[in-house]
């Protein structure tokens, strides 16, 4: 970094820094920051405490009411892919749009003036985040599958169990709406508007059909039956893509341009 004048209307030399030569701020850091910040604020904390203290929740609640033979690993897998599923995309709410509910995207952008790399920082960050919940919901699934004793509890385990229960994770999480960047506008929008295109489905029965091609949550149901060892089919992956590509990624391509252009302020 080197010091460099220019001069004003007037002719008067005005001082400058030539920051050309500046290394750029490693992307590994900037991922870092974003993952502080969840935790810096009260709100993000406490979502990081309510995902993982609910799903232990919901898991010991099907423990006491669950028969024997139903404690499987499976069956608590699949019972806390539903509380992450509602809680983890108001992460990647957070993350994008508080910088403009609490004003600190002049700060941030500031610091890194390119905004693709800030907001793929925030994509990692929620994704690390996705992959911490998908953790912690293994352990408690195995330990309350351990304590409740089931006969094979753990059969029909592989592989690919895990890997769509962690897709289910992300899709989730890259779910939050980025086009919105009110916070309670997003949320909103987030709640509202699968409810009401599952509602929509399930009462016009010509649209049934069509459902798991449009519905988001009618065609990540397999991901749930998954989980207790069930294959899917591949027009059940074709489905799935196809809706995320209506509910995720069309909506994160408008958000990404919006954030690009967004004037800061």
């Amino acid at each position: 970094m080197s010091a460099m004048s220019t001069a004003d209307s007037s002719g008067t030399p005005l001082p400058a820094l030539d920051v050309s030569g500046t290394d750029r701020v490693p992307f590994t850091r900037l991922t870092t920051v974003e993952l502080r910040k969840m935790a810096d604020t009260k709100a993000g904390l406490w979502l990081l405490g309510l995902i993982v203290g609910i799903t232990a929740v919901f898991m010991v609640i099907f423990f006491v009411v669950a028969d024997a033979d139903e404690r499987t690993f499976g069956n608590f897998i699949g019972i806390a892919a539903t509380p992450q599923g509602f809680l983890l995309p108001v992460l990647g709410i957070l993350l994008i749009t508080s910088e403009w509910s609490q004003r600190t995207a002049m700060v941030t952008f500031a610091l890194e003036p390119s905004r693709p790399r800030v907001i793929m920082a925030k994509v990692v960050a929620a994704v690390l985040l996705g992959a911490a919940a998908f953790v912690a919901a293994i352990i408690i699934g195995a330990l309350c599958t351990l304590v409740g004793g089931a006969e094979g509890g753990f059969d029909g385990l592989n592989l690919s169990v895990f890997l769509l229960f962690f897709g289910l994770q992300v899709l989730t999480v890259l779910q939050g709406r980025l086009i919105l960047l009110n916070t309670p506008a997003a949320i909103v929008a987030f709640f509202v508007l699968p409810i009401a295109s599952s509602i929509v489905f399930s009462l016009v029965s010509g649209l049934s059909d069509s459902a798991p091609w449009v519905d988001l949550g009618t065609a990540q149901q397999p991901l749930f039956e998954a989980s207790t060892g069930l294959e899917l089919t591949g027009e059940q992956y074709a489905q799935l893509g196809t809706t995320a590509l209506i509910w995720i990624v069309l909506p994160f391509v408008a958000g990404w341009i919006r954030v690009m252009r967004a004037e800061l302020k």
